[in-house]
């Protein structure tokens, strides 16, 4: 009996997977060339989107703001002018509270149509542009302060020559003779004086109207004096004037980052 050692299969080796094609240095050069392109224009969307915002939001010069101002007349809301209404702690005879309620608007007018001779006179070097007003009555409805602003395109050396040499301003809703004190304001922030001058509500015909701070003080006589009629014109018009200058101030510069 004869034996053998039996043969198995001889299994073949596994077939190894088709090597990827090589890239052509041309074409590899092309789609770095391609992405480095795409990245930079990416970078300077960004740097001039960045740029741009800067440049918009950037705080003006203080000269540059103080005539850009010049524009808050036709740029700014009425209400932000002339509030609707006005409240003022301690600004009235003895420190009372008091408020006010706009009763009249006028349209914006031409200097020679809300001004008279004398103030036209005034503005001949610093120019008028335009002149806003309302009228304001107290809770009592027993006076009432019509307040101006009036707008000029003059550069600050011409402004200045306005301290001073202001005198008493027309009122709007009242002839004026029945004018009782008046005050007026030239704004170191913008091209605007904004004045105020106050009446008696029921009419009365009154001698000529008296600087509001004289009207104030503690020695005052006279039925203005009594009344606070002083009082009202200078707290009316403190508070718009208060108004505009915040709108002229130039913004605060935003924080680095």
């Amino acid at each position: 009996m004869s034996t053998s050692t039996p043969h198995g299969e001889v299994l073949a080796a596994p077939d190894r997977p088709p090597a990827p094609p090589r890239r052509r240095p041309a074409r590899v050069f092309a789609a770095v060339v391609c992405g480095l392109l795409g990245l930079g224009l990416t970078g300077a969307a960004g740097h001039t989107a960045v740029t741009e915002h800067r440049a918009k939001h950037r705080p003006l010069a203080a000269g540059a703001a103080y005539l850009k101002a010049a524009s808050l007349w036709h740029e700014t809301p009425v209400d932000a002018l002339f509030p609707p209404v006005l409240g003022a702690d301690g600004a009235g005879p003895g420190g009372a509270d008091r408020t006010w309620t706009r009763i009249a608007l006028a349209p914006d007018a031409d200097c020679p149509t809300a001004l008279g001779a004398d103030w036209r006179a005034l503005f001949a070097g610093a120019g008028c542009t335009r002149v806003l007003r309302a009228t304001y009555t107290d809770a009592t409805r027993s006076s009432l302060v019509t307040v101006g602003m009036v707008f000029t395109p003059g550069d600050a050396a011409a402004m200045n020559s306005l301290r001073g040499r202001l005198t008493a301003p027309p009122g709007y809703g009242f002839p004026d003779d029945r004018r009782a004190a008046w005050t007026a304001s030239v704004l170191p922030e913008a091209p605007v004086v904004v004045y105020g001058v106050s009446a008696f509500a029921d009419g009365r015909i009154l001698d000529a109207p008296r600087p509001a701070e004289d009207t104030m003080a503690k020695d005052a006589t006279g039925a203005v004096a009594q009344a606070g009629l002083g009082h009202e014109a200078k707290a009316v018009t403190d508070q718009l004037a208060r108004a505009v200058r915040a709108l002229a101030a130039p913004p605060a510069p935003e924080p680095a980052r």
